[in-house]
């Protein structure tokens, strides 16, 4: 087990199996040393986290909607990195997508959700730049989506 595995093991974190595209596009593609990753939005196998924040989700659930995108992009990373990821040399940039209400504003402590896993998970390889945006909506409703740049070994 890597270093990183150990590390999401220690936090209780299971790597779900890297969910699939749901259009035509592919789940991530590497030019050179550097990973881009589509966005991952806030699934897991109960189904997920869905609805606008602001009026279906308050704002600590988004919060946990935004770390559940961040494990379905570690579990890319992973797929990414032929399962190993001790390959991942520093996690560039992440894109967070709020699904917002007209009157919710705290966007960027709910995309902190997957900051704080990265740093987490990969320690100083983890801090990265970022944009936190609200949207109108999200494919399939969910309440949050999140993509990354990711340099690799």
């Amino acid at each position: 087990m890597s270093q990183i595995e150990d590390r999401l093991a220690a936090a209780g974190i299971v790597l779900p199996q890297p969910n699939p595209p749901v259009a035509n596009y592919v789940p991530f593609v590497r030019h050179g040393d550097v990973i881009h990753i589509s966005g991952q939005v806030s699934v897991d196998g109960s189904g997920g986290i869905k609805g606008v924040v602001g009026e279906d989700v308050d704002a600590e659930t988004a919060k946990r909607a935004a770390r559940l995108c961040g494990i379905n992009l570690i579990a890319q990373m992973r797929a990414a990195c032929e399962g190993d990821l001790d390959r991942v040399v520093r996690v560039v940039k992440l894109g967070g997508f709020v699904q917002a209400g007209p009157r919710f504003f705290e966007i960027p402590a709910v995309v902190n959700g997957a900051s704080d896993l990265m740093v987490e998970a990969f320690g100083d390889a983890g801090r990265h730049s970022r944009s936190a945006v609200g949207v109108y909506r999200l494919p399939m409703n969910f309440a949050v989506e999140v993509d990354a740049v990711v340099a690799i070994s």
